[in-house]
């Protein structure tokens, strides 16, 4: 089973720009499915984005298609989340997650990172 680290969140004004990492551990990080939720206070966790094993596809939620881009490197054991054109609504803490394909839901997750977007 891996374990995931985020890294990467911080303050950021209306418009600008963040690339958040998510390092696992162990060495079968390729069987994973990786994806990004966020929560944001006094809200529900939700998904934001989401790649497969090996990178070839990708899924975004409405809220962020064509500002972020998910992405991941198999051979650094990482995934990443460039987020472009941030806005104040997108502040929340991001967290990391993974999961098999035997798996029905995402089961592994980091600590998360917050990430502030200042109007």
């Amino acid at each position: 089973q891996v374990q995931l680290v985020e890294s990467g969140g911080g303050l950021v004004h209306t418009g600008g720009s963040l690339r958040l990492s998510c390092a696992a551990s162990g060495r079968t990080f390729s069987s994973y499915n990786m994806a990004w939720f966020r929560q944001a206070p006094g809200k529900e966790r939700e998904f934001v984005a989401a790649v497969t094993r090996s990178g070839g596809r990708t899924y975004y939620a409405d809220s962020v298609k064509g500002r972020f881009t998910v992405s991941r490197d198999n051979g650094k054991n990482t995934v990443y989340l460039q987020m472009n054109s941030l806005k104040p609504e997108d502040t929340a803490v991001y967290y990391c997650a993974a999961k098999q394909d035997t798996e029905r839901s995402f089961d592994i997750w980091g600590q998360g990172t917050q990430v502030t977007v200042s109007s």
